[in-house]
């Protein structure tokens, strides 16, 4: 049997420039494509391709992904300079995790969490 691999994400947004904007000069995800007529906008993730598309109705959700940073403090500190909006400051978990939750102009939320070394 072949193993499946997570290839990529694509998160609902009403407005794609507006969300374009928003990970690439707030989040500071670099842009690989956009095209505003097809209403898709590809980031340049490591691992797992991170995509908006235009969809008004699916946007605004809990979408359970998580960005992975080296220092949660630093990078919470950063984007809140930026301007993004946290749900939830970092935060130590009783399965000991360490985490954040952010929020895009849409209001589709997002963790931020400090994974630690195996």
């Amino acid at each position: 049997m072949t193993q499946m691999r997570l290839a990529y994400v694509n998160v609902a947004v009403s407005g794609l420039d507006r969300a374009v904007a928003f990970f690439r000069d707030r989040v500071g995800l670099a842009l690989k494509f956009s095209d505003t007529d097809f209403g898709y906008a590809e980031f340049d993730t490591p691992g797992a391709g991170f995509a908006v598309v235009r969809d008004a109705e699916r946007a605004g959700r809990h979408t359970g992904i998580g960005f992975a940073v080296e220092d949660l403090d630093a990078a919470h500190a950063r984007l809140l300079e930026a301007g993004v909006e946290f749900t939830r400051p970092p935060t130590r978990e009783p399965w000991g995790g360490y985490m954040a939750i952010f929020a895009d102009p849409d209001g589709n939320t997002f963790y931020l969490d400090q994974i630690p070394a195996d």
